[in-house]
């Protein structure tokens, strides 16, 4: 009978079960220029459209404004690179586009128009 007693108070004092480790993302603070303008760009309503070649992979990533424009700093690696910090994210196999974190890891800057 103690034994049980200790257990639940054991049980007690452990912390609420929360959202998976790998849910929880910390938010990025080293982010480039080049990432920055990125992220900015898709903030705004942006997406970034990709082509695949017959194996699969990527080999071409464009990054359009909401304007129709592209944006020449988007590159394959840098596709790469915003997608494995999960800063972009692609629904249902549509264009790419920021994710949560990524808006929350973007800078405030100020719209030249």
């Amino acid at each position: 009978m103690l034994g049980s007693a200790v257990a639940h108070a054991l049980a007690r004092d452990r912390p609420a079960p929360s959202v998976h480790a790998r849910q929880r993302k910390a938010i990025p603070l080293n982010i480039s220029k080049h990432e920055q303008r990125v992220l900015h760009a898709l903030a705004q309503g942006g997406r970034i459209a990709h082509r695949r070649d017959d194996t699969g992979r990527i080999v071409e990533a464009d990054c359009f404004t909401r304007d129709g424009y592209v944006l020449t700093d988007c590159t394959v690696a840098l596709f790469h690179k915003l997608k494995r910090r999960g800063l972009i994210a692609s629904m249902g196999g549509q264009p790419y586009r920021i994710s949560r974190l990524g808006l929350a890891a973007v800078r405030a800057q100020l719209d030249n128009r």
